[in-house]
């Protein structure tokens, strides 16, 4: 299997066969884009489960040079056919909500612990040699101890998602360590652009604060708005994915994503500068928020750049303003 280092690892999507869970989502449809740009054969899989994210409008673009099968992550039989010879796999399907997680746990687990095994099991079997690269998430770790948070800080989920996602992401780590397969997990943070769930807050607190000012309505603040995040425009995510893709010194490795801290007060108001519309206003805690909130957050990414050469480069305000773009154009089919 070839090496590519950090200048030329595009070059190992050209011609190879990738397929995206969760790829008609957010994050799976801008990496189908981005994918089928640089000449690879993209296989798309989403269950289209109405509350999950996925929105065919995403595909309109590429709907043709690419292949797409609605169906569930759960389904094995179905999963069996679409990892056979496979060259990579980004697993970006899951239950994302965290409120939801918590008044069903159940389903939770199912898509976010034993769906995630029944894959890694089925391309053991099937695909040993496949490339898996795991969304993971910030949310493991919980109430920072200290900031930025590196990769060594404790994993303390403060709910049923959290949890479930830190599990999933060590069985993909087992399945390198004891199997050898070629498995590898991103510790996303807050990921914004074209192409977000934007019809409630349950997927995502940022785009739905971004959707309220763009209709140029009120959007509320919990406590006084000084809670911290680090944010990641889309692009620079995507590009992550495809640097632990193709670099293969990133197997058995997971790595934060991290970029500079924000206030939401701070983001609240590039947004209305920005849009030129909407307003806020900062309101107490509801307590089944405040009791899952994890406080201040901002990741250290100095791992993956270190590396694997990645570091944000798309600013808040340019972000932004190519979001506020799209959405201007396009929010009849996100609204």
């Amino acid at each position: 299997m070839p090496d590519f280092n950090q200048h030329n690892y595009l070059t190992a999507y050209k011609g190879s066969k990738v397929l995206l869970t969760g790829g008609a989502g957010f994050l799976g449809s801008n990496m189908a884009h981005r994918l089928v740009e640089i000449g690879a054969y993209v296989t798309l899989v989403d269950s289209m489960i109405p509350t999950y994210g996925g929105n065919l409008f995403n595909l309109k673009d590429i709907i043709s040079k690419i292949h797409f099968n609605i169906s569930d992550v759960r389904d094995q039989n179905s999963m069996s056919y679409l990892v056979n010879d496979i060259d990579y796999i980004f697993n970006l399907a899951g239950q994302i909500s965290h409120l939801d997680s918590m008044s069903d746990p159940f389903t939770d687990l199912e898509i976010n612990c034993r769906s995630q095994l029944a894959l890694l099991e089925t391309c053991r079997k099937i695909n040993p040699t496949v490339k898996i690269v795991y969304a993971g998430t910030r949310q493991i770790y919980g109430n920072p101890d200290y900031l930025p948070v590196d990769e060594n800080h404790l994993v303390r989920p403060v709910d049923v998602n959290g949890i479930n996602k830190a599990a999933g992401e060590r069985y993909h780590l087992l399945y390198h360590s004891v199997y050898g397969m070629r498995t590898a997990s991103l510790r996303l943070t807050n990921c914004y652009g074209p192409r977000q769930w934007m019809k409630d807050n349950r997927l995502t607190s940022q785009g739905w604060l971004l959707r309220l000012i763009l209709e140029n309505k009120e959007t509320q603040l919990f406590g006084d708005g000084s809670q911290l995040r680090d944010l990641n425009y889309v692009d620079d995510v995507v590009d992550a994915f495809l640097r632990v893709g193709a670099i293969e010194a990133s197997n058995g490795h997971f790595f934060n994503l991290g970029g500079a801290p924000y206030s939401l007060l701070q983001q609240v108001e590039t947004m209305i500068e920005l849009a030129k519309r909407g307003s806020y206003r900062l309101v107490p805690w509801p307590p089944a928020k405040k009791a899952i909130s994890i406080g201040d957050y901002y990741g250290d990414y100095r791992k993956i750049k270190a590396m694997l050469g990645w570091e944000p480069t798309i600013d808040l305000r340019t972000g932004l303003k190519h979001t506020i773009e799209y959405y201007d154009k396009y929010k009849e089919y996100y609204f």
